[in-house]
């Protein structure tokens, strides 16, 4: 019964070992392969695009020539100083226009009533440009991002697994009894 029992636990343990594997290397490919791709991830913060993305969606953005953009482009950017904000901002591009001094461009968030107080120039040649989202995974990357979560989400079950393995080290280090060929069955 109790070599049934470690059968099952072991079982039990390797496939918690195996769903942490799946889980890391699909969380390290959201990480990586975005960046071998060109690239760059922002994590929606903001509720201004609920119904077109939500709050904790992770947005994967290609850089694109600011000539390129068209209305209807949703971007994230820096607002003008004047505007009172100093997070970036990822927004609908709703007008393009252009003066002497270059293009100028307005934005609304999808679910704003209205369009952004402020109008902008794009100050580098290049742009992200948002070409996918993914609900909900942003809200990890938020969490890792505080030190004392990321301390509960990757340091308890990492202590815990190490705990694990650090019990059946030891037990397999205890003498083991000697059976009696003759209670076995065996020819004496």
């Amino acid at each position: 019964m109790a070599h049934r029992q470690r059968t099952l636990r072991q079982r039990l343990v390797g496939g918690f070992i195996n769903m942490a594997a799946v889980l890391g290397i699909a969380a390290a490919a959201a990480i990586l392969v975005p960046g071998l791709l060109g690239m760059e991830r922002y994590v929606i913060t903001g509720t201004s695009m609920s119904g077109t993305f939500e709050r904790g969606s992770l947005a994967f953005e290609e850089p694109v020539p600011v000539g390129q953009l068209r209305v209807g482009d949703v971007i994230t950017y820096m607002p003008p100083p004047d505007s009172g904000l100093t997070q970036l901002v990822t927004h609908r591009i709703i007008s393009i226009d252009e003066d002497a001094h270059g293009l100028v461009f307005r934005t609304k968030g999808d679910a704003n009533s209205s369009q952004d107080p402020w109008e902008f120039r794009l100050q580098e040649p290049m742009q992200p440009r948002v070409v996918a989202t993914v609900p909900y995974v942003g809200h990890a990357f938020i969490a890792l991002a505080d030190k004392s979560q990321r301390m509960l989400i990757i340091g308890v079950p990492a202590g815990a697994l190490a705990a694990f393995f650090l019990v059946d080290f030891v037990r397999g280090l205890r003498p083991r009894p000697q059976a009696n060929p003759a209670q076995v069955g065996h020819p004496a």
